[in-house]
């Protein structure tokens, strides 16, 4: 891109000139599409911070600076969903060498116990904040594990940490407990903290003689407090795990108005047709939002020592798209016992999707998935679209179609946040080599 960047940050008007903007993420604005894949060929026009108009692009040049983007797509910034931040960057640490579910859940416990003091996890999370910030995430919901005294030491962090980011970042805290704990003096006394940071009230759903008693209970906690809900449901590969169908019947006859977000629903890809069929109706009839986990999900699903996987571990994305239901996809865990990878990366979460889902066959809507449709999830109305009127707030990309843009890292993208361009660097792990290698 031509890069008059000296002379955008001395003026307030200014214009991003000859660029690809999907259509599904242009609101309010009548443009036709140029390319199959549905991309507008627009200039935008900014001033004081916000996009102040969007036109078919001209080839007439602006007395105003300007910068020619070459045809490079901008996306708004990313909203990141489902991520896990207080487990973040463990790995090195609290290693899973058999990649299995069992053996996460194991080293997470133990690291929990030994390491989980408030310098080490405000130093993770806040390092996971950096990565998000620096490659363009503008929004993120973090699920805290809080059972216990665990509790109020994590949503206390996370206060101080969303205080801290406010400028930059929008966070948001779902609690994170097996729903058997909300059975308990406990549980409810979580779900009066929850209450009381104003956030989301959420658990692990399982299969379970006291499955529907707990749904119950939690579904009753949520309405007294007038609390969304955000579970993990189905991360099996067990086609007789049904916890999406039930939360969704449970939903359904609490009659619950807010937001409910069930996260991975794996198993619902190993159903029958007709099962799948009955889950998504009941699924859309109670305004549930699916969120599907790829990276992580591909990466403990169907893992055996030894052998091939059969399956890429994601639920059935299509099926739940057909029936009208909002899907999402997010990061979910980075580097811990859960996936050994990721960078809290929106555009990496959004093309591993597209290559382990085939959402290229045809593009369609799919990049809604990471921006438009968490934005309307986390009830923040004036992200996730370009609009007229909307804050400047945008990814730039040199990558001209969605062929060149998943096809490489994209790491010389450019961020702009209200209307300026950030620094992209991103953090350096020696950051937290004390926390880590210090306990080897």
């Amino acid at each position: 891109m031509t890069d008059n960047c000296s002379l955008i940050t001395d003026n307030d008007r200014f214009y991003l000139k000859n660029a690809h903007i999907p259509l599904c993420l242009l609101e309010n604005v009548s443009i036709e599409p140029q390319t199959r894949e549905q991309l507008c060929h627009v200039d935008l026009e900014i001033n004081e911070n916000k996009i102040i108009n969007i036109i078919p692009h001209s080839s007439q040049l602006p007395e105003s600076p300007y910068i020619d983007v070459k045809k490079g797509i901008i996306l708004p910034c990313f909203l990141d969903s489902h991520t896990h931040l207080d487990k973040g960057h463990i790995f090195e640490r609290s290693p899973n060498l058999s990649g299995t579910f069992e053996e996460a859940l194991n080293k997470v416990k133990k690291d929990t116990q030994n390491h989980w003091k408030l310098e080490d996890i405000y130093r993770r999370m806040d390092f996971g904040l950096q990565c998000s910030y620096a490659q363009g995430t503008i929004a993120i919901r973090t699920h805290l594990d809080a059972f216990g005294e665990q509790a109020k030491i994590s949503f206390d962090i996370f206060q101080q940490l969303k205080n801290q980011w406010q400028n930059k970042l929008i966070l948001q805290a779902v609690s994170l407990v097996s729903l058997d704990y909300f059975l308990t003096e406990e549980g409810e006394k979580l779900g009066d903290l929850v209450a009381n940071y104003g956030q989301v009230l959420g658990g692990v759903a399982y299969m379970n003689p006291e499955i529907d008693q707990q749904l119950d209970r939690v579904f009753t906690l949520a309405k007294e407090r007038n609390l969304d809900l955000d579970f993990h449901a189905d991360e099996t590969k067990d086609p007789d795990s049904i916890c999406l169908k039930k939360i969704a019947q449970t939903a359904l006859k609490h009659q619950f108005k807010n937001k409910i977000t069930c996260g991975h629903c794996c198993s619902l890809a190993q159903q029958s047709e007709e099962l799948v069929k009955e889950t998504t109706k009941l699924v859309k009839e109670a305004n549930i939002n699916v969120i599907s986990l790829p990276l992580c999900n591909l990466y403990l699903q169907d893992r055996q020592p030894g052998t091939t996987p059969n399956w890429r571990g994601v639920t059935d994305v299509h099926a739940l798209k057909k029936q009208g239901i909002p899907v999402i996809f997010a990061s979910d865990n980075c580097r811990d016992p859960f996936y050994g990878f990721g960078n809290h990366d929106g555009l990496e979460v959004l093309k591993e999707s597209v290559r382990i889902c085939h959402l290229d066959t045809p593009y369609d809507d799919w990049v809604t998935t990471v921006n438009k449709i968490p934005a309307q999830l986390m009830n923040l109305p004036n992200l996730g679209t370009i609009k007229i009127g909307g804050n400047a707030d945008l990814v730039i990309f040199k990558a001209r179609y969605f062929s060149e843009l998943f096809a490489r890292p994209q790491s010389d993208r450019r961020v702009m946040r209200n209307g300026e361009f950030i620094d992209t660097t991103l953090p350096d792990y020696a950051q937290l080599d004390d926390l880590i290698f210090l306990y080897q």
